[in-house]
């Protein structure tokens, strides 16, 4: 039987009669003021194809669930009977982010209006899949004990892993993560938390962060970079995320024959770079933490790397013609702009004339993007 997330959620979220989380045009509203925190509610009738009394309506029956709140009106918001604004509650429902990479587990708590409440790490050097999901739910408990939170306001979990997805929920993961690969992990963690489980690849998730709190807030059509032990990205049109056909649209390392593997911009290469230079870099948690551009090995790496990448970024422009190219992941923000800096364009002007590039970004995230972009997941998934 196909694992499905939504048929896990709890009764308290439903709708009457309890059959989805909210109706088609609730999350047309939802999307809305997501986009506009404080929009009023006389405002919102001019940008969807609802009449008046249907947005009033919507709105009455989500603030009777306690899903928003109405707001003072805005100053100066003109004549006539001053319009409420409208904010998501943010104590109706929480998440949880889970980001798996091949040196660490990010673990973040979300509320319903998208504000982190909290974060924690944990280093995955030597701990295998049992004892580090063990940790991970002591860590959840302990921070929704000392916040205070009911847990029965958990919504959902969003899991993000490192790695291509086969089919379902198994991933094919990198070395160091093995014992997660070619296994179902929505079952497997759904029974481990006692929640409903959305199944992610990691850049995916570091790309929906960044449309809903990087970049995105103000360019809704970007690729996204993520250089991590491996390399790979994620797409994002008009504001939502590009899966595919078979859920690994943003599998950028797939562009690369497997001979030319090495010369790809995979952070693993870049350490083992800095090591023959006799850099201590025991992980890539520890390089993004102390990065220096100074380092002997940095240049020689990113002069390897260059030409691929510029194969990269003139394919993602050719194809998908976005607005920017966003450089994310776990690279240091340093690193990513000297290869930004390195970036080179395949175009030839026409009559004098080029046609226009995709802003090359480097991401606006900051902290764990792919747990970030996880907690929000069950929200996105199913309310907005």
């Amino acid at each position: 039987m196909t694992y499905s997330p939504r048929a896990l959620i709890s009764p308290t979220f439903l709708r009457q009669p309890p059959s989805e989380v909210v109706s088609p045009n609730e999350r047309k509203i939802l999307k809305l003021i997501w986009r506009q925190m404080g929009i009023s509610r006389s405002e919102l009738t001019g940008k969807c194809d609802l009449t008046q009394q249907s947005v009033y309506r919507i709105i009455d029956g989500l603030v009777e669930r306690a899903i928003l709140e109405m707001g003072p009106p805005k100053a100066g918001a003109g004549r006539g009977q001053p319009s409420p604004t409208l904010r998501f509650n943010s104590r109706y429902a929480y998440s949880v982010g889970i980001s798996v990479n091949t040196d660490t587990m990010g673990i973040c708590l979300m509320n319903f209006s998208g504000q982190i409440v909290a974060t924690d790490n944990l280093a995955l050097d030597g701990v295998g899949m049992d004892a580090a999901l063990e940790q991970a739910g002591t860590i959840i408990a302990q921070h929704i004990e000392q916040l205070e939170l009911d847990p029965d306001r958990v919504f959902g979990i969003g899991f993000a892993i490192a790695g291509f997805r086969v089919s379902g929920t198994q991933y094919n993961a990198p070395l160091p993560l093995h014992e997660w690969s070619l296994v179902e992990l929505g079952p497997l963690l759904s029974r481990r938390f006692s929640r409903p489980v959305w199944v992610h690849n990691g850049a995916n998730t570091g790309a929906v962060a960044e449309a809903m709190f990087g970049v995105g807030r103000y360019i809704g059509d970007f690729a996204y970079l993520s250089f991590n032990y491996g390399f790979g990205g994620g797409l994002i049109c008009d504001g939502e995320l590009l899966v595919g056909g078979n859920g690994n649209a943003g599998e950028f390392s797939g562009m690369f024959h497997r001979d030319e593997s090495p010369d790809r911009p995979a952070l693993q290469y870049l350490i083992e770079t800095l090591q023959k230079n006799g850099v201590d870099v025991p992980s890539i948690s520890y390089m993004r933490k102390h990065f220096d551009p100074t380092w002997p090995g940095v240049d020689t790496w990113i002069t390897r790397v260059a030409p691929m990448q510029a194969r990269l970024v003139n394919a993602i422009a050719a194809v998908f013609d976005p607005a920017a190219i966003v450089f994310g992941g776990q690279v240091p923000k340093e690193l990513a702009v000297m290869l930004i800096e390195k970036s080179t364009s395949y175009d030839q002007p026409r009559y004098g004339v080029y046609k226009p590039r995709p802003k090359l970004i480097v991401s606006d995230v900051a902290g764990d993007a792919s747990a970030l972009g996880a907690a929000i997941a069950p929200f996105k998934a199913e309310f907005y």
